[in-house]
């Protein structure tokens, strides 16, 4: 995403977005293992809310994640 960086002047001046991404692991207690997400900070409120095994269905369904081997 983009938009302007505003002066006290009021000179525009391009910049960028980012997403406030972490690298972070999380513990699947039905698998018995960790896995390692790179999840922004909104996700991991999603992740508190919903657990993630149900983040992790969700994200496969979509083709976000893929299908674990």
């Amino acid at each position: 995403m983009s938009g302007n960086n505003v002066s006290h002047s009021k000179k525009r001046t391009k910049r960028k977005f980012y997403p406030n991404l972490h690298v972070k692991k999380f513990y699947i207690p039905e698998e018995d293992r960790w896995v390692t997400l790179k999840v922004s900070s909104a996700a991991m409120r999603t992740i508190d809310k919903k657990g993630i095994s149900a983040c992790m269905k969700e994200a496969k369904e979509k083709g976000y994640l893929e299908p674990s081997r």
